[in-house]
């Protein structure tokens, strides 16, 4: 395997489980065993529940409800095992009861809504746009578009186009600065949430956007890069929930104060492990990735709990420690410290969380269970 260029490049993509001693059938069946049981597995695991004869619904288990964030997740987990049905299902959910139609957030989903479809409030979060876009490309690679709502890519379009140009015509907000070009926690609000940066996505938008929208996601990919680099901590790695566009904290908001290294944070390190895996071109993020791994490696994940960016611990524990864990463990796609292995061990000997927390915990675990076994992948 070619490992000084990303997938994109190659198409090969890392399985880390079999570099780590482990058999590829007891791989393939871990992967295939997780998904059954997050989709189709018993009460106090599923996640994954079917609505009428056309769609399906992830329900966040610590607030029944229904989020955008856990909707595309699933449409992405779905593309990436070539669930074409759970897919579909997801997506005619968002689509119905989540997508505005009309208004300041037209275009734009409503980011929590009760089980049956019910909006909760109309605002959105950017972090859900941002991967129904990428899965809806995907699927259109996998299996073609079909009629509407089934036109993925044409789909995946609206989306970005809305995120990029909200506003210009005097209605709503843009969901990225349009100075900066960095995504923000909400359309509305002046700074950032570090864990929405996926520059791996935007360069891959850069090529499947609007033609005249290209040049815009591939600078926005360089400048997510480079802001990532000042959000996380130099010597910890750690990062805050929010953060301002220069990577400071953001001050406490009126919701709770998220300058620290909680629930959000957690992705930030998976999210740099796959854009090593995909592109490979930023040498920061192996250093980046080896010393948020070093912080970690003495502390046992059940007394995980919420830190200042500077390492300092707080009596609160981890909401979510097997979230944590599993995004340590998909750093080591960037990581070549002597705590990679570690991780992706720990992690295999860590079943999926059950019960009342598990929805947050076990979206990581999954995206972590298909990048370290090789299969999250692009579909260009």
């Amino acid at each position: 395997m070619n490992t000084t260029e990303g997938s994109f490049y190659t198409g090969e993509y890392r399985n880390l489980f079999l570099e780590n001693g482990l058999r590829p059938e007891a791989i393939q069946q871990r992967l295939e065993d997780t998904w059954n049981e997050m989709f189709y597995g018993a009460p106090d695991v599923r996640l994954y529940h079917t609505m009428d004869e056309d769609k399906g619904y992830i329900v966040d288990t610590g607030n029944t409800d229904v989020r955008t964030e856990g909707m595309s997740y699933g449409m992405m987990m779905a593309v990436q095992m070539d669930k074409k049905e759970e897919f579909d299902r997801l997506w005619n959910f968002a689509k119905v009861f989540m997508q505005h139609t009309e208004g300041r957030y037209k275009d734009y989903f409503a980011w929590h809504c009760k089980l049956d479809g019910t909006r909760l409030s109309p605002g959105p979060a950017p972090d859900g746009e941002e991967f129904f876009a990428m899965a809806l490309f995907f699927a259109s690679r996998r299996w073609g578009d079909g009629a509407a709502p089934f036109n993925y890519s044409e789909q995946a379009r609206i989306i970005l186009r809305a995120c990029v140009h909200k506003g210009e015509d005097g209605e709503g907000q843009p969901m990225w600065d349009p100075e900066t070009r960095l995504i923000k926690f909400i359309p509305e609000t002046p700074f950032s949430d570090p864990s929405y940066h996926l520059p791996h996505f935007y360069d891959l938008f850069a090529l499947q956007a609007d033609e005249a929208d290209r040049a815009f996601w591939k600078d926005a990919a360089a400048r997510s890069r480079d802001y990532l680099h000042l959000a996380c901590h130099p010597v910890t790695g750690l990062s805050p929930e929010y953060a301002n566009y220069d990577g400071t904290p953001a001050e406490p908001q009126p919701h709770g104060d998220f300058r620290h290294f909680f629930s959000d944070a957690y992705r930030v390190a998976a999210n740099i492990g796959l854009d090593y895996e995909w592109f490979r071109c930023d040498p920061w993020q192996v250093e980046q990735s080896n010393r948020i791994q070093a912080f970690f490696r003495d502390i046992d994940p059940a007394d995980y709990r919420r830190y200042t960016i500077d390492g300092q611990p707080f009596d609160e524990p981890s909401l979510h420690p097997v979230g944590l864990l599993s995004t340590l463990a998909m750093a080591s796609l960037a990581a070549d410290g002597p705590d990679a292995g570690h991780f992706v061990k720990l992690f295999w000997d860590t079943p999926l969380r059950t019960g009342e927390r598990r929805y947050y915990d076990n979206c990581l675990y999954f995206f972590t269970m298909l990048a370290l076994s090789g299969n999250y992948r692009i579909y260009l």
